[in-house]
């Protein structure tokens, strides 16, 4: 039609012309920012109890444009945070918000299951204890307590490292499924961070399949020069492994036969934090998938 915009990708009609952008810089960081919370001040309406809200009603309740509200509501159902009804037109909450809820809900879990734990298990090795989650090729430190010993392995929560050279990782990716360790291992470049990592993925997978079968996995000297952890695993209450629990000190006190001392303290501290998650097994440590 003559003298119509032409519309931009996933049909929404800008509110400006395609005109050079000639505000300031802190007109536009202003403008993000307000975008940024009127999102969030969206996706917190689904918490007052309605299951699905119209755009309109949106709009009203947010006290913003209609065209506005459309534009958020289009952007969120595109990242799945929000879903579009077909039939009524109508939004709710998608797949990706569920899963975000998920994660947070087992990290929460996880805390709470493995306080007392953490905390006995600290005492008795007087080594630095943490527990770490898989995050694609790398773990996720989510909980941690300091050795008392004035020579430990300084960390914090939240810190990353690669799963393929520390025992928290090693035993996170032993206990995936074999579909999903198969196409976590294409094309991944196993980083030497020293001389003794394991950079030859067939001698990882034989290492990953001997953790599977005694329970437990150990590193030293592979994530760092000076450092040797050892770790069992975590389950849910559907046996599924969601964490892993690791001891870890200076090699120089933790050489061979003295941190595999700590495979059976590790590995009973693993499944008491298993049971307190729902988890019910005779053998702590024992892969359910190996039971008949």
């Amino acid at each position: 039609m003559t003298g119509s915009r032409p519309r931009r990708a996933g049909g929404v009609q800008p509110d400006q012309s395609d005109e050079p952008d000639k505000s300031t810089p802190e007109k536009r960081q202003h403008s993000t920012l307000s975008s940024v919370r009127n999102a969030a001040r969206l996706l917190k309406e689904f918490s007052y109890g309605s299951r699905e809200i119209g755009v309109t009603e949106l709009a009203r309740r947010l006290g913003i444009g209609k065209s506005t509200a459309h534009r958020l509501l289009h952007t969120l159902a595109e990242e799945r945070l929000l879903e579009r009804d077909p039939y009524t037109g109508s939004y709710r909450l998608g797949l990706a918000m569920y899963e975000l809820g998920a994660s947070v809900s087992m990290h929460t879990d996880i805390h709470e299951a493995s306080a007392p734990v953490l905390e006995q298990l600290r005492n008795a090795t007087r080594e630095t204890v943490q527990i770490g989650v898989l995050d694609g090729r790398e773990v996720v430190y989510v909980e941690r307590r300091e050795s008392p010993q004035t020579l430990r392995l300084f960390g914090r929560i939240g810190h990353r490292n690669d799963a393929h050279c520390t025992s928290t990782g090693k035993v996170l990716l032993a206990y995936l499924p074999k579909p999903a360790l198969q196409t976590l291992m294409e094309g991944w470049v196993l980083n030497a961070q020293t001389p003794h990592t394991i950079t030859d993925p067939a001698v990882l997978l034989a290492q990953l399949d001997a953790i599977r079968r005694r329970g437990w996995a150990e590193q030293s000297n592979e994530t760092e020069i000076g450092a040797a952890s050892i770790a069992a695993p975590i389950r849910n209450g559907l046996g599924e492994v969601v964490a892993s629990l690791s001891v870890a000190g200076p090699v120089q006190r933790l050489p061979g036969d003295s941190l595999r001392r700590f495979s059976r303290p590790t590995i009973e501290a693993a499944a008491a934090i298993s049971r307190r998650l729902g988890f019910r097994d005779a053998v702590p440590g024992a892969d359910p998938r190996s039971r008949s």
